[in-house]
């Protein structure tokens, strides 16, 4: 049998097909445009996600017998409103995950509801890149638009209701809203109260290993699929990717390195999280805790892209040695686009601090990757103020390719690092859901238990652990006293 995982990100979607065994038979991925039609925003166009899916997934089963395609499961991007109107048209371009736009309604919810009540009605608080302030925001600058919504849903979901007909999510993705109750997965009356919907616009909410329905009859056509083929509800891309890289039992732990960065701790239990850092459903219908930072590899990109002018990165980092690490005087803040873990901060931006006349390039693309690694560590250390106490972690996504970060990583976090066979992220996770929702596997922890298999780790060197947390020391002192000067910036 064959099944389907769709990893709908920010740049591009990636669709594998996976065997059940678990084997990747083909990947194909279709690049679709980003726009920013003001300084700090972030959109696009939901037509253009799913005219990628389509192509993307005709490619996928062009060479193989599609009566084996029993299932489709998606990772999608977070965060990102999608509203439609009673004819089930976009009513607007999606408010994407990273857009900066809600620093006003934020701070309305953070200080007039209120941190506490937010927690009482959420589990969390509110960060801009939540759909709830995005909400806020449509209603108090675009409201004829806003009348008109009649569906309101995240980007992969999206992809399913286009697929199936119907309007649904499921709770890891939920979670990110800051409209669900997490501790008991239902909808906040009070929060949609607060933002002026109603349960009816929201879509039906599901655990993500189940099926929340079959292709239509016209898109199996168009994809040459079994109208019979099951669609999984899917999950958030983080909790996605750490079903793809096995991160289920509770205190185990993943890094990805993508556009965005994130520590992802699975947990038994759903625990009331520091400010920083998120709570939220798990795709294997537990909890998680995690901590996101807005630019992770997107940092290492810009630096080579924009400022190096080059697209071979291993040629930036091949003349950084072992005897550099801990050496650096050179630091990097990765706030490129604000930060949100654990500083829930819009305003701040990117910077290098510490440069000299006789400063190198690659003492520069040095910082640049130990920042990164300094933003995961901040939130690591919130949640180990919990009690949680982690020892080792996955690392998948882009950045995680290079070895020379995954070693800087290891030292400034001080644990070990475990790469998996399979490095496919939430479309791999994706997949593995939907084998589940076909009964391929009778739980998503069996799954993992067969599919996820470790290829290398990482072990951190207590002499350079020591080097870094001198370094981590002096890192974390840059943001508060920075803080004040970014929103003038």
């Amino acid at each position: 049998m064959l099944y389907i995982g769709i990893d709908l990100g920010t740049s591009a979607v990636k669709l594998l097909l996976m065997e059940a065994d678990g084997r990747i038979r083909k990947i194909v991925s279709r690049e679709y445009p980003l726009y920013f039609p003001r300084p700090g925003w972030s959109e696009q166009n939901p037509a253009d996600w799913f005219a990628a899916v389509t192509d993307g997934i005709r490619e996928l089963v062009s060479d193989c017998d599609p009566r084996q395609v029993r299932g489709i499961g998606a990772g999608g991007q977070m965060h990102g409103l999608v509203v439609l109107d009673k004819e089930d048209k976009v009513i607007r371009p999606a408010i994407l995950w990273n857009d900066g736009r809600t620093t006003a309604q934020t701070g309305y919810l953070n200080q007039k509801v209120g941190r506490d009540k937010l927690r009482q009605y959420t589990g969390n608080i509110a960060f801009a890149g939540f759909t709830a302030p995005k909400l806020l925001w449509m209603k108090e600058n675009e409201p004829e638009l806003f009348g008109r919504i009649d569906k309101i849903m995240l980007p992969k979901d999206y992809i399913n209701y286009m697929l199936t007909g119907v309007h649904c999510t499921d709770y890891s993705d939920a979670s990110g809203t800051l409209l669900l109750d997490v501790r008991n997965k239902c909808w906040s009356k009070e929060m949609l109260a607060i933002c002026g919907v109603s349960q009816r616009q929201l879509p039906r909410l599901f655990e993500s290993y189940e099926t929340v329905g079959t292709l239509k009859p016209e898109i199996a056509e168009v994809l040459g699929l079994p109208a019979s083929v099951k669609v999984a509800a899917g999950a958030g891309e983080n909790a996605a990717a750490a079903i793809g890289t096995g991160t289920a039992c509770s205190g185990a732990c993943n890094i990805s390195l993508g556009t965005s960065g994130t520590i992802f701790i699975a947990s038994d239990q759903f625990l009331l999280p520091p400010d920083g850092i998120h709570s939220f459903a798990h795709a294997d219908g537990r909890y998680h805790l995690m901590g996101c930072m807005l630019s992770a590899a997107s940092c290492n990109k810009w630096f080579m892209d924009e400022i190096l002018r080059t697209k071979d990165y291993p040629a930036e980092q091949k003349n950084i040695t072992d005897e550099m690490l801990g050496h650096n005087h050179v630091y990097y803040l990765p706030y490129l686009m604000g930060e949100r873990a654990p500083h829930n901060d819009p305003a701040a931006r990117s910077c290098f601090i510490g440069m000299t006349m006789d400063t190198t390039r690659e003492e520069m693309t040095q910082a640049v990757l130990e920042g990164v690694a300094f933003g995961i560590r901040d939130s690591l250390e919130e949640i180990r103020k919990l009690g949680m106490d982690i020892k080792t972690s996955m690392i998948c996504g882009g950045g995680a390719k290079s070895p020379l970060w995954r070693k800087i990583f290891a030292n400034v976090l001080g644990i070990k690092l475990t790469i998996p066979e399979t490095e496919q992220g939430p479309g791999y996770g994706g997949a593995i859901l939907a084998a589940v929702a076909n009964g391929e596997y009778p739980t998503v922890q069996d799954a993992v238990d067969k599919l996820v298999k470790v290829t290398d780790t990482v072990e951190p060197e207590p002499a350079l652990v020591e080097k870094y947390e001198k370094k981590y020391q002096t890192y974390r002192k840059l943001y508060p006293a920075l803080k004040a000067v970014f929103p003038e910036i």
